[in-house]
């Protein structure tokens, strides 16, 4: 098939195709420009829009992404502290918590020797 020939046959139906278009739709040729003119604006729009949401996201994701840089580290650094100032306050009551148990231990012992001797 020659090149010529293909180029032919599709004019041709291109042009069949607009004049059956132009016959068969509803709308007089200025209303459909209109129409189409119409959509491609608030096509515009809403393009227009979806980048200006898409460039809040981004502002806003950079923003939380410092915010999390400075804040994580030093809550990080708060939580330390206060379990070291936790430590602190309870190593009293664990030192005396040890002396109490070493006493019961004492006394299990001296016990279990008095049983011993009194059961001879």
């Amino acid at each position: 098939m020659k090149a010529s020939t293909f180029l032919v046959g599709l004019l041709a139906g291109s042009v069949t195709a607009a004049v059956t278009v132009l016959f068969s739709t509803p709308q007089t040729g200025s209303e459909i420009r209109s129409s189409v003119k119409s959509a491609s604006t608030d096509m515009k729009h809403k393009l227009n829009d979806v980048k200006n949401r898409i460039s809040e996201l981004k502002t806003s994701i950079s923003h939380m992404t410092k915010e999390a840089k400075e804040l994580v580290p030093e809550t990080v650094q708060d939580i330390k502290g206060s379990i070291e100032q936790w430590q602190r306050s309870t190593e009293s009551n664990k030192e005396r918590l040890e002396k109490k148990i070493q006493a019961i231990q004492s006394s299990i012992e001296e016990l279990e020797q008095t049983i011993s001797t009194q059961q001879k």
